[in-house]
């Protein structure tokens, strides 16, 4: 049997997803903290790995901060209350101690749906393009 996406789920996914890059461009930590699952694993393209406190840290102490992130490529798949994205993001950055760069990397991203219905990210990788 085929069953067609749940446009509506869909939709939901991407509006998370933007929501997370602006919160990640403002460095918005209370909004980081709602969209991120307390499970969550982030991965980053050099290999390096965050729970959830890390993760929001590194925007909110300037670690890692993006100045601008555009968002290529994106697909949505919706299986039950789970999601996974894919995408390219390029982005430029002036992260503390490494100044002004730009990035563009291939990204995965899983979104739960928790209890209360919203979209939490519970894991994210990077790979280098």
């Amino acid at each position: 049997m085929n069953i067609p996406p749940d446009s509506d789920a869909i939709q939901e996914v991407a509006d998370a997803v933007e929501q997370l890059r602006k919160a990640m461009i403002s460095a918005d930590g209370a909004r980081l903290d709602q969209l991120a699952s307390d499970e969550l694993t982030y991965g980053h393209s050099g290999g390096q790995m965050q729970n959830k406190q890390e993760f929001i840290s590194s925007f909110t102490n300037g670690d890692s901060v993006f100045l601008t992130i555009e968002i290529s490529n994106q697909t949505i798949r919706v299986i039950g209350n789970t999601a996974i994205v894919r995408h390219t993001l390029a982005a430029e950055t002036n992260d503390k101690g490494k100044g002004p760069g730009s990035v563009k990397i291939s990204i995965l991203l899983v979104w739960i749906k928790n209890d209360e219905q919203q979209w939490q990210l519970v894991a994210r990788q990077a790979v280098k393009v």
